[in-house]
């Protein structure tokens, strides 16, 4: 049985059409991280070459966002592993 506790959801492993939504919004949490990871760049260029503070504070936010996105990830990865063993 999968159990994805964040969603609320209790499949047994024919549910297919499902575990692929899962899959698709686990793919799109990786997706965004990289998307967020790519934004910042601009601004870590403007703060280490030019010195420029306010680029560094949009960097520190933006890695506060990838830190906040990275954990659910790694709870989503953690949940899938877990629920393989049972």
């Amino acid at each position: 049985m999968y159990i994805y506790p964040i969603l609320g959801l209790h499949l047994g492993k024919n549910d297919f059409y499902i575990n692929y939504l899962l899959l698709y919004l686990n793919m799109k949490n990786f997706n965004q991280l990289k998307d967020l990871l790519a934004s910042i760049e601009g601004d870590a260029d403007k703060f280490f070459n030019n010195g420029n503070a306010a680029a560094g504070t949009r960097v520190r936010k933006g890695l506060q966002e990838i830190k906040t996105l990275a954990q659910e990830i790694r709870n989503e990865i953690t949940a899938a592993k877990n629920d393989a063993k049972k």
